[in-house]
Formats: C-alpha cells, sequence, structure tokens
C-alpha cells in the first residue's frame, strides 16, 4: 500500500492538509511528488538500501520526501529538528547518508554540518538555497513523474531521543520487497485496532520526524485516508482543526491531554468533537484523573498503547479496558510480557521490575552491539527500558523508565507516580520530579514545575511549593513526594512529549540549585 495505490480512484482527495497554512497535497499530488524525488535520488546513485537523511521543521512537503525515498527504496533517517549541529551530524555519518534534505529554515545548522559531514553526496534544500545545496524544487522539477521501473519498497531507521546518551539507530533487516506489495509500516494494523477506513481524517499533532506520527501519518496515507498536519501543537487549534476538518482519528501524547484540560471551559465547549471516532496515545503514561476527564469528554473513544520505536513489542488498551483496569496500559498483541527482577528471574503480579517482550520484531542498535546485547535477557527477550508490573489479568502497568529511578535511603522511588499526581494540581502546567544530592540518604526527591502563573516574589513562591507538596502528600505516601520545589517559565520538554529530565538533573547535581 502507499499513495500512489489510489491515484486511479480518487486523484483529487486530499492526501496531507497543513494545519496552519491550509497547504493541501492531493494523492495525485503526493504520487508525482514522490516519484520525482525517487528518481531525483536514483540519478544521485542511491539504490535500494542505502541511506537519505532529512531534517526540518512540520513542513508543507514533508511527506513527500518521506514518500519519495520510500518509492526509491532508501532507507530514510528523519531526524528531529531540535538537534544540536553536533548530534545532527552523527546521525548523518553513523547511518552513512548519502543524501540530506533539509529546509531553509534549518539553513544555519545545515552550513555548520557540510564539513562534518563528507560522506554526504548531495545536499538537498527546500525553499531556498546557500553554498553547499541545490534547490531541492529545480532539483524534482528536472525530472518527470513517471514511476521508477521495479521499484522496491524503502523503509525507516529512526534513532532514539537521546534522553539518556547519544542517539541510537533503530535498524531492521532491509526486505527488498517490491513496492507494491509491501504494506507501508502500521498501516495493516489502522483498520483492525483503530477502525481506519479510505474516509477516515487523521489529525496528526506532533512533529513528523518522531516515529509515532510518521509511522501512522504514513499508514493512513498507504490506505487512503487523509491526513491533517499541525506545525506545532496548540490545545485550541488542536480542536479548531477537529470542528473544521471533521476529523475522525488522531493520535496524541499525554501532555496533550493535559494542555487541553487547562483550557477554560467555554473555550472547550465551544468546538464540536463528535465526529472524533478514534483518539490514541502513547509515549508516556497517562495519570488516571486525566484519562478520566477525557473518556468523560470525548466519549470512550481513548485508545491507549505502549510500544516504542524498536518494535519489540506492542501492548493495546481500548477505553473499556481502562474503566476495568484504571491505570493500565493494556495487554500484549503478538507477543508475551515478562516482568524481571534484578537477578533475571520473573517477578510475581503486582511486583515491579523491567518489562520485557518476547515473541515481537527482531531489531538492532545500528553501529552499537554493545546497547543492542544490553537490551536482551538470556533468554532471548528484549526491553525498552522500561519498569512496570502485570495483574492477575495480565494487564501491564508502567511504573517509570528504570533511568529515573530514586534511591533514598535504600529505598527506591520512581518519581513518575509524583508527576502524575502534581500535574492533575490546578495551578501546575507540567513538572519533572527526579532525585537530587542528599548527604545523608544519597538522593531525595526533587520537582521541579511549570506553574499556571510565576510566583512574583520568594514568599508566594515558598506558599506555592508547601500547597503542591502537601498536595502531592495528601494522595501518595511522604517518601515519594519532593521536598522541595522550584518553578521554571517551561520545562525542557521535547514535542513529542518526552522530558529531558536528564538536563535538569545534570544541572542539580553539577551545580546545586536553589531550593525552596
Amino acid at each position: 500500500m502507499y499513495p500512489g495505490a489510489h491515484v486511479s480512484t480518487t486523484p483529487d482527495k486530499p492526501a496531507i492538509v497543513m494545519g496552519g497554512s491550509g497547504f493541501t497535497q492531493t494523492f495525485a499530488e503526493l504520487d508525482a511528488a514522490a516519484n520525482r524525488l525517487s528518481r531525483v535520488l536514483r540519478a544521485a546513485g542511491v539504490q535500494p538500501g542505502d541511506h537519505v537523511a532529512l531534517c526540518m521543521e512540520n513542513h508543507d512537503r514533508y511527506f513527500e520526501v518521506l514518500w519519495g525515498c520510500h518509492y526509491a527504496g532508501a532507507i530514510y533517517t528523519a531526524a528531529s529538528s531540535r538537534l544540536t549541529s553536533g548530534e545532527l551530524a552523527y546521525i548523518l555519518n553513523d547511518c552513512s547518508a548519502k543524501v540530506f534534505i533539509t529546509s531553509k529554515y534549518k539553513a544555519d545548522q545545515a552550513a555548520e554540518i557540510v564539513a562534518d559531514t563528507p560522506g554526504v553526496e548531495l545536499r538537498l534544500m527546500l525553499d531556498g538555497t546557500i553554498e553547499g545545496h541545490e534547490s531541492y524544487e529545480a532539483a524534482v522539477e528536472a525530472h518527470d513523474p513517471t514511476p521508477l521501473e521495479g521499484r522496491q519498497a524503502g523503509m525507516d531507521m529512526l534513532y532514539s531521543s537521546g534522553t539518556t546518551g547519544k542517539p541510537k539507530g533503530v535498524t531492521k533487516s532491509f526486505a527488498g520487497t517490491p513496492l507494491e506489495e509491501t504494506p507501508a509500516g502500521v498501516a495493516g494494523t489502522l483498520p483492525l485496532l483503530f477502525g481506519f477506513t479510505t474516509d477516515s481524517v487523521y489529525l496528526s499533532p506532533a512533529p513528523m520526524y518522531h516515529a509515532a506520527p510518521l509511522r501512522f501519518s504514513m499508514g493512513a496515507q498507504a490506505i487512503g485516508a487523509t491526513v491533517v498536519a499541525m506545525e506545532h501543537f496548540d490545545a485550541e487549534q488542536y480542536l479548531q482543526l477537529v470542528q473544521r476538518h471533521q476529523v475522525t482519528h488522531s493520535q496524541v501524547v499525554p501532555t496533550m491531554f493535559v494542555r487541553m484540560l487547562k483550557l477554560p471551559e467555554d473555550v472547550r465547549a465551544a468546538y464540536d468533537v463528535s465526529s472524533l471516532q478514534c483518539v490514541i496515545h502513547a509515549a508516556a503514561p497517562c495519570p488516571i484523573p486525566v484519562k478520566q476527564q477525557m473518556i468523560e469528554w470525548f466519549g470512550r473513544i481513548i485508545h491507549e498503547y505502549y510500544a516504542g520505536t524498536e518494535g519489540n513489542g506492542f501492548v493495546y488498551c481500548n477505553s473499556d479496558m481502562w474503566l476495568a483496569h484504571p491505570g493500565t496500559v493494556g495487554t500484549p498483541i503478538g507477543c508475551t510480557v515478562h516482568i524481571v527482577g534484578d537477578d533475571g528471574d520473573e517477578m510475581p503480579h503486582y511486583e515491579s521490575g523491567t518489562i520485557y517482550f518476547e515473541g515481537g520484531a527482531e531489531f538492532e542498535y545500528h553501529n552499537d552491539a554493545e546497547k543492542t546485547a544490553s537490551s536482551r535477557h538470556p533468554k532471548g527477550w528484549s526491553t525498552l527500558g522500561d519498569v512496570g508490573y502485570l495483574d492477575d489479568d495480565n494487564f501491564l502497568y508502567l511504573t517509570d523508565r528504570k533511568a529515573y529511578m530514586i534511591i533514598s535511603g535504600g529505598v527506591n522511588i520512581y518519581p513518575q507516580e509524583a508527576e502524575n499526581v502534581l500535574v492533575t494540581h490546578p495551578k501546575v502546567i507540567d513538572v519533572a520530579v527526579f532525585g537530587v544530592p542528599n548527604d545523608d540518604f544519597g538522593e531525595e526527591v526533587k520537582a521541579v514545575v511549570q506553574p499556571v502563573t510565576m510566583p512574583s516574589s520568594d514568599e508566594e513562591a515558598r506558599s506555592l511549593a508547601s500547597e503542591l507538596i502537601q498536595f502531592c502528600r495528601s494522595q501518595l505516601a511522604d517518601v515519594k513526594c519532593p521536598r522541595s520545589i522550584d518553578f521554571r517559565e517551561e520545562l525542557p520538554r521535547h514535542p513529542t512529549g518526552k522530558l529531558y529530565k536528564r538536563l535538569l538533573k545534570d544541572e542539580y547535581w553539577k551545580n546545586a540549585g536553589r531550593s525552596i
């Protein structure tokens, strides 16, 4: 399945609509543009299995770039537009990219990395050019839109977000199967699990380079559905787009739910969301009160899954399953989940340990045999590094990432619990909880909060911190609650919803921060 398969039946149907600019590209236009780019890549020497990298904002022509790579049989790496120049150069070199595609918006960074990425043979830039880069628009216009002969389907090779070190590419064997016979990513799952049809309208509010938005959007287009993409997430604009485009399906992260619930009641009530048939969330645990409120608002159309870029396992939960098991992320589909203790043995039900998958897809971390080996259990199972437990009905509950565990006085504390409580407070927009040095206990629990309104004085800050700490203690054991709270205008959260907690934690361990 691919966009070109729908040109004969629905050539003028929108394949992509940009939520902000209103830019629209039909299936015929998307297919033609992708064919042109596939010819540019082949002319540049890109053969099936070769690597192409791209880095740009949520651009009008992002999907034609992805599909052009796919049609050419390339292994394509969509890199985060928020990477530093060093991180981006590392990825281009690590994946051995022959071609790099970017936009004028990223021109300064594109110029910075030229000398550090000598293996790149062709650099294309949209919306303008700089030295060392060719015009993307001129390049594609110089080629005709007829398909390449004997097309093989490409595949993505995406990199981890690098929240705990250098990003690593997640790779699988290149199959080299004919394009016409190859399902695109998750395309087969969308109708079966989430009810997608060719008439669906899928709203994607997240960065296109991330695994879920990229794969779900391409999957939606592959089956002939329309994708509406947001340039940047804004809670009210999201609701506007649902109403304007009669959106039927969408995928979000829990922080987006929180932002929508923080909107004034009259703003939320102003938009008709009755067209929604399925809203999917993933990427992080969702606080129970947040999900309860979303089900009350949107109805029993909230679906959740737990998985990773690695594709080594899939856990699924619909609203009815969740209401019967509040807090769960679901039960495994097509795989088996094992909860393993530090000794490598399986844990009893309701006891936390590292989550391992058995029976899912095989993967490796590109050019990192050590990291690949560290993700494997002696029995061959694989892990994403998350911690959780199973109940008696085989429903999985996430506790936190193992890397974020706080050890205070010998007690293991998972900060996700305190974060889930604090973010529900009406005066809190966002929160990060982590361990900071303590001379007596090794670590103590610290919270950094983005409040609705920043305190205007030290006295106001102390008062708000005390209120939030007491709020947390009213719902959790004292040892799990922050001993101190600092306030920030904004937390370093990735657009995909992941919190760069490492950046905050490093700051406090290197230089003791001011505590309230």
